[in-house]
């Protein structure tokens, strides 16, 4: 069987050009349903334009992307149908409500079409309310619950925006950088948690620090100037000499 019709995330041809520049080139990817893929690469290798793609952030000038083989294409669709159809992504930084407690911040991103204000004040049911409370046990904030999340750590409000994704259950989480400006008992946590993450969800990690990546990493995918250099197991690419080309070309 090919790879396209076993994956749950299937990129293919995919090409991004920003004024010439070819930021993305004919590349292709595909995910595995349950599958925890780490994606590396230099600074401008196309890893976060990659994810622009995936979301609708980002139109390619070229190839297409599709979920469940190629069952449901999202390129022509926006951002909002992305998300709706299992796409979830946090960004570097973490974006939470600050001034609402941590429960409060996992009621108002339950996948249910309502606003803030109506959020706050309707009475959640008990299915609504036992899904958070599988979520602050994921995430391991169940004694924050109560705590406002501008207070959190940097870690923890990293924690909270990925258990804000999961109330959505999505099929595939896009997580960009996780670990950057944590303590290394935050990092050991992220790294235990994207690890119980995969199997119920496709997991998908850019991530520059390669101890973390060695940690955590099942397959990883090597990006250069916008294309697939290397994929396969951490051992397989570090022993490859095009990746230690590149990373030795960046550091110096």
């Amino acid at each position: 069987m090919s790879a396209w019709q076993e994956s749950i995330l299937f990129a293919e041809g995919v090409s991004v050009s920003f004024d010439g520049f070819m930021a993305i080139r004919n590349l292709n990817l595909a995910l595995e349903p349950g599958e925890l893929r780490c994606i590396i690469g230099p600074n401008g290798a196309g890893k976060s334009t990659l994810l622009d793609v995936i979301t609708g952030k980002t139109r390619p000038s070229a190839g297409k992307v599709y979920m469940h083989g190629r069952s449901i294409e999202l390129t022509s669709r926006s951002e909002y149908e992305i998300a709706r159809l299992g796409v979830g992504r946090k960004f570097q930084r973490p974006t939470v409500f600050a001034g609402h407690s941590v429960f409060e911040n996992l009621e108002l991103s339950q996948a249910a079409p309502k606003g803030v204000f109506q959020s706050l004040l309707r009475k959640l049911n008990a299915a609504e309310r036992e899904k958070i409370d599988q979520v602050l046990e994921t995430i391991g904030l169940r004694d924050e619950r109560m705590r406002p999340a501008g207070l959190l750590s940097h870690g923890q409000k990293q924690w909270l925006e990925i258990g804000m994704l999961l109330t959505q259950d999505p099929k595939v989480l896009l997580v960009d950088e996780p670990v950057a400006g944590m303590t290394h008992q935050e990092v050991q946590h992220t790294a235990e948690l994207l690890l119980r993450l995969a199997g119920e969800h496709s997991v998908v990690v850019i991530e520059h620090d390669m101890d973390f990546v060695r940690s955590i990493a099942r397959r990883v995918t090597v990006l250069h100037e916008g294309s697939v250099l290397a994929e396969g197991s951490m051992e397989d690419v570090q022993r490859d000499p095009r990746v230690a080309e590149v990373y030795l070309g960046e550091a110096a």
